[in-house]
């Protein structure tokens, strides 16, 4: 009980203390409802490979009955020799009578049913489905996490260069005012000066509730509500090899084979080892004494199935089942190859974006300083001046998206490859 209330509580206490670290966020995802699901799944794939294992067991059954007939029925079988014996001796109470009661038990148990090993191998292909898929699930929430993350830190980065296109706009603010008191400046280019800090409270505005947006699908996912962004590092890149994405996917088409096997296999012949065990009771119709007996059998039956309509027709189910299987995989594996192709292509030309920026922003920060001065000078107008103030900001934007596409572009292909994302990122 204390172990479910602390699992409970988890998004609580998170909540409550300020997060630091990418890593708690994933800490509180795995206490989320869908984790837990994709436990269940594999719990209940486990207890279907529990089940099937447990026909190998005997089945033991005890029993009461009481039987009524008309006329003297036998209690179990006598022998012709014994019961001549029994007829020349009035005084013996012969095994016969209208009410009998038996207790006694059952036991069957499978000794060869090559299906139950087929159908076991089946279950077992379908655990490990169910945890090839439980990992998939956790590491794509885990990239929604820092994909989202990123995205949040792109609209603070956003918001921090709104504040200094304000700021500076600001300062040429209080230098129209003065030309426009002067007499040096129309009073239009107040009005135009006025309506671009205006558009930067649009803008914000947007921003904002761009912000909510993210911070509510990240709360959806760890029951967590932050504030700000997280910062995060890069530990490392993704690291390419086998699709891990498709191993839950082939597990079930080698459990659907399996399957498939074992319907062929239940055509086979098979042997049962049954037996049984009765005590006997009732009044003897010859003389009316007490007559108690007991009787088991033991038996090995050997069966072949010579014609099973039904089971044919569950075969051809399977083998449909089985068709599907692969071309689903198939049709999965042309999907991922595709994306890693133009994931991977995307990742070096996002590089390369973030070096051209960065390198842009650098001559366009000169720029502005430039037409700053020319305006001063009265040499440009105030609506070039402005332009100027609007491409910084445009590739500022420009450099802080391809920086968020950059993480986003690599947890997508950790997944595919079936990476921890926690390795990655910090």
């Amino acid at each position: 009980m204390k172990k479910i209330l602390m699992i409970l509580l988890i998004p609580f206490v998170l909540q409550a203390n300020e997060i630091k670290s990418i890593g708690e966020l994933f800490d509180s995802l795995k206490t989320h409802p869908a984790v837990e699901t994709d436990q269940l799944r594999i719990e209940q794939a486990t207890t279907g490979k529990q089940m099937v294992y447990s026909k190998l067991y005997p089945n033991i059954d005890v029993f009461g009955r009481y039987d009524y007939a008309n006329v003297p029925t036998g209690m179990l079988p006598v022998p012709p020799n014994q019961l001549l014996d029994m007829v020349k001796k009035p005084e013996v109470g012969q095994p016969f009578s209208e009410q009998i009661y038996r207790l006694g038990a059952t036991i069957s148990m499978p000794v060869f049913v090559s299906s139950i090993f087929s159908t076991a191998a089946k279950a077992r292909a379908m655990q490990r489905s169910a945890e090839s898929m439980a990992y998939i699930n956790l590491l794509k929430n885990e990239a929604i996490i820092v994909s989202a993350n990123s995205n949040l830190i792109f609209i603070n980065s956003l918001d921090d260069a709104l504040n200094k296109k304000r700021e500076s706009i600001s300062k040429t603010k209080e230098l129209i005012e003065m030309k426009t008191n002067n007499g040096r400046a129309p009073g239009e280019a107040l009005i135009l000066i006025n309506n671009a800090l205006h558009q930067i409270d649009i803008s914000k505005n947007d921003l904002d509730i761009q912000k909510q947006e993210v911070l509510t699908m990240i709360q959806n996912l760890t029951g967590v509500r932050l504030t700000n962004p997280i910062p995060m590092q890069a530990t490392g890149s993704y690291k390419a090899g086998e699709m891990k994405a498709l191993e839950p996917l082939q597990q079930k088409l080698e459990g659907d084979k399996m399957a498939l096997r074992a319907e062929i296999e239940k055509l086979f012949p098979s042997l049962f080892l049954m037996g049984s065990y009765s005590n006997n009771l009732g009044y003897a119709y010859n003389n009316d004494k007490f007559v108690n007996n007991d009787y088991y059998t033991i038996s090995l039956v050997f069966k072949i199935p010579i014609f099973a309509m039904d089971q044919y027709q569950q075969i051809s189910l399977s083998q449909v089942e089985v068709a599907q299987t692969e071309n689903d995989l198939k049709k999965q594996d042309l999907e991922l190859q595709s994306q890693i192709d133009q994931l991977q292509k995307n990742l070096e030309l996002i590089d390369n974006s973030i070096q051209l920026y960065e390198t842009s922003i650098k001559e366009k920060e000169e720029l502005l300083n430039i037409a700053k001065t020319s305006y001063e000078l009265d040499r440009m107008t105030i609506e070039d001046y402005l332009k100027y103030e609007d491409d910084l900001f445009f590739e500022k934007s420009k450099l802080f998206k391809a920086q968020a596409e950059k993480w986003q572009t690599t947890v997508k292909l950790a997944v595919i490859f079936g990476n921890k994302i926690e390795d990655i990122v910090r």
